[in-house]
């Protein structure tokens, strides 16, 4: 054989092998195929489901026959496992959020110089302070950076800001009535001190443990 037929007859092979993929199916492997498809995503979704009678009503839809279970009936117990199925998934995504949410807090908590505070809050003393107390209905004026757990800066003050003790979340509030003027304190605040399940927006994702830098610069009522 030729080197220009041999060429010839490998650049034919590409082609007719896409000509064979492309073959339209047998109504068999159709069927079966849409059963396999089928069949693998029902058995991750519902690994205890009754084939018999998945079959009947597979069968009975089809073919267009008196079904079983009324229209109604068949929609809320559609809407029932499909909430439950949503259930599953948020429960398994609470789980992972709140497993680093524990990593992370064992983390910080094993650093030198951290110590408890109540609700589980972290507080490192960057700088001590000599001066008053904040009151908690009272106001206060700090420069802070707040950071995610990885780092991330989420929120800063430019120029020192006044909050009443009462308006910010609960951790702020736990904390800084230990907090002297003039102090500099690093706080780690578990998320059901902070944002909760709930998080904040696309800032800050739920179960999230926050990390505030806070000085506090002065307290008024």
């Amino acid at each position: 054989m030729s080197r220009h037929l041999l060429l010839s007859f490998c650049l034919l092979l590409p082609q007719a092998y896409a000509e064979e993929k492309a073959a339209a199916p047998s109504p068999h492997d159709l069927a079966y195929s849409l059963g396999a498809s089928l069949g693998e995503r029902l058995r991750q979704e519902v690994p205890d489901l009754q084939l018999k009678a998945l079959i009947e009503g597979l069968q009975q839809a089809y073919k267009n026959k008196p079904l079983s279970l009324s229209d109604e009936r068949i929609g809320q117990i559609l809407s029932q496992h499909e909430a439950q199925v949503n259930q599953v998934a948020v429960d398994a995504q609470t789980e992972k959020w709140l497993g680093e949410e524990r990593r992370f807090m064992t983390t910080e908590r094993a650093h030198a110089g951290v110590r408890e505070l109540a609700n589980g809050i972290l507080m490192t003393e960057l700088n001590p302070g000599q001066g008053t107390l904040p009151h908690v209905e009272g106001r206060v004026q700090v420069r802070y950076i707040g950071k995610r757990p990885d780092g991330s800066v989420f929120d800063q003050s430019s120029q020192p800001q006044w909050f009443r003790l009462d308006s910010v979340i609960d951790g702020w509030q736990t904390a800084l009535v230990h907090m002297p003027v003039g102090a500099k304190w690093r706080l780690v605040i578990p998320s059901a001190q902070a944002y909760g399940a709930e998080g904040a927006g696309d800032l800050i994702a739920p179960f999230t443990p926050l990390v505030f830098e806070i000085e506090l610069l002065g307290v008024a009522d």
